[in-house]
Parts: structure tokens; C-alpha cells; sequence
């Protein structure tokens, strides 16, 4: 089990090969950001209701960080029962480029029954929250393509975080705060790595807390970056999941269990990590232990897959 961070979290680094430089431009957008982002593909729940555990292992959620090609994307969430998708979504949305696509790519997908959210972040952003709100968060909510807002941050990823941890810890909650203020009607899901458990962090009260903890209560949900092979054991994705699992179950929030299917590495850390090289046949008998076991929890919310490009190309 990993308990500490590395310079690039496996989704960074999934979302960088799997996908071609658009998706890159499109997260690299906070100005001044310590550490650009790179692209992972997104797949979520319903954010704003704590699934009951016998419906979440019909649930799943899908990262989409290339949205070029929409009718193929929301083809292959039906195809793979993915009731929602976080959409890439840059900055200044109204004018950019992208919009078309991601205009298509939310249309095709609500006829089709799938929830969309809007998903962003950078490390940056811990340190540009009025930016994130000006040109990101406003932007999205005004497009009407989105019924929430989906942000993976990763702040261990900016420079700061091995020099001055409890300061990016501290800035990383106030742009939750900031994004909560700001989201109106739109439930806030924020992606989170399994170790945060072990990263402290201070209570509005001033209590001694942890850092999953205090974002698990500033948004309406979490997906967990519980990237392992292997359902079971102390190293398998229920057991890294664990701690985030018992923290939404008693904040009474709902807490997705991410996957990964995209090339990472050839060491054994990085295998073990994703799905890539595996059939679906085989990734679905290890997602279905996966499920029954986490729906021993009251918030479980079920699975999320990262992400669209890693999954389109796994073998049946």
C-alpha cells in the first residue's frame, strides 16, 4: 500500500498517454500554476445522493478528459452501463473551441439516460481560486450543459506541497469553500488519492483532522483514487479504500471507488495500479468483489472508471 504521494498521481500520468495534447491544453489552465495537469478520463455517480449499497453495484462513472469524439464516447458508456461522465471542461467554455464537442458529446449523453458534470482542476488552482471561478466554475454553470461540477485538484502534485504541506493543505480547502460558495444548485465532487487519510489537516472548529475527512464534508461527494488490480487483501482496492469508505459512511457521504485501465509503467507499482492489458472479462470479476464488498458501506456510491480512452481500447 502506498502512503505516500508521487510528483505524478497514476491518473496523471495515465490521462498524459492515453490521450493526445488537446485534452493537456484544455487542464493546463490556471495561470501561474505551480504544476500543470495532465488529462485523466472521468466516470462518476450522482454526487448530491448517498447511493443505497443494493443499487450501487449497478452504478458506475466514467472520466472524460478527450472529449472528441461524443457519439463514440456515449456509445461506449451505454455499451458498458456508465450512468454518469465527468467532461473535461476548459476554461472560458463559452468561446473556446471545444464547445461544440462538448456540446454534442452532453446532448447525445442525456438522451441517452447519463448524467454529465463538468470536471476541471490543476494544482494551480490552490493558488488562483478567484480565477477558478471567474473563467472556470461561471463559465460551465452558464453553458447549461452540466448538472454538476467535478474537480481533481491534486494538490500534492504543486512544489509547495513537500516545503509547506499544512499551508497547500489550508489553500486547497479554502477553494473548496470558495467553489461551494460560488456552485449554487450544482453539488460539488472533488477525486481524491486513498492516502489523504494520512495527511492532517484542521477542522473549521480548530480540531485536529484529516484531509479526506475535511473535503469529504465540503462537497457532496467523493470518488476515491483506489487504483489497484486486485479486489481484495491489504493492498487490493477495498483494502487502500478502506479509511475513505468508514469516513463518507460516517459524514454520510456518498464515496465512488476508482479504477484505473490505462499504461502507467512496466515496474510492479505501476501494474499493479491499472487494468491495462487485462480483458474486461477478467477487470469485471475483480470490479464485481470490488462492489460487494464496499456495499458493507451505508454511502458506498459504486464505481467510477478512469477513463474513457484506457477503457474503449480493452479487449472484451
Amino acid at each position: 500500500m502506498l502512503t505516500t504521494p508521487r510528483a505524478r498521481s497514476p491518473r496523471l500520468v495515465a490521462g498524459a498517454l492515453a490521450l493526445a495534447g488537446t485534452a493537456v491544453a484544455l487542464l493546463a489552465m490556471a495561470p501561474g500554476a505551480a504544476a500543470a495537469s495532465t488529462p485523466r478520463a472521468v466516470r462518476t455517480v450522482t454526487p448530491a445522493l448517498a447511493t443505497p449499497a443494493s443499487s450501487a453495484q449497478d452504478t458506475r462513472a466514467m472520466w472524460v478528459w478527450d472529449t472528441s469524439t461524443p457519439a463514440a464516447t456515449v456509445d461506449l458508456a451505454v455499451s458498458t452501463g456508465t450512468d454518469q461522465l465527468f467532461v473535461a471542461v476548459p476554461p472560458n467554455l463559452a468561446t473556446s473551441g471545444q464547445l461544440p464537442n462538448i456540446r454534442a458529446l452532453s446532448d447525445r449523453a442525456r438522451a441517452a439516460g447519463i448524467r454529465v458534470d463538468a470536471l476541471g482542476g490543476d494544482p494551480g488552482w490552490v493558488d488562483n481560486p478567484t480565477w477558478v471561478i471567474t473563467y472556470w466554475l461561471k463559465p460551465a454553470k452558464s453553458s447549461g450543459l452540466f448538472t454538476g461540477i467535478h474537480v481533481d485538484v491534486e494538490p500534492y502534485s504543486t512544489s509547495a506541497w513537500s516545503t509547506d504541506r499544512p499551508s497547500v493543505v489550508g489553500r486547497y480547502l479554502t477553494l473548496l469553500d470558495k467553489l461551494q460558495a460560488n456552485a449554487g444548485t450544482y453539488p460539488i465532487e472533488a477525486d481524491i488519492p486513498f492516502w489523504f487519510d494520512t495527511v492532517p489537516a484542521v477542522a473549521t472548529t480548530g480540531a485536529a483532522s484529516t484531509l479526506d475527512r475535511e473535503i469529504i464534508k465540503r462537497t457532496a461527494g467523493v470518488t476515491v483514487m483506489s487504483y489497484r488490480n486486485t479486489a481484495t487483501g491489504t493492498d487490493g482496492t477495498l483494502g487502500v479504500a478502506a479509511p475513505a469508505l468508514a469516513a463518507g459512511a460516517s459524514l454520510g457521504k456518498p464515496v465512488r471507488l476508482g479504477q484505473e485501465t490505462n499504461y502507467l509503467g512496466a515496474t510492479a507499482v505501476d501494474t499493479k495500479q491499472t487494468y491495462f492489458g487485462w480483458t474486461r472479462t477478467a477487470m469485471e470479476a475483480q470490479l464485481a468483489q470490488v462492489n460487494a464488498g464496499a456495499s458493507g458501506y451505508a454511502t458506498y456510491a459504486g464505481l467510477a472508471i478512469h477513463d474513457a480512452s484506457g477503457y474503449a481500447v480493452m479487449a472484451p
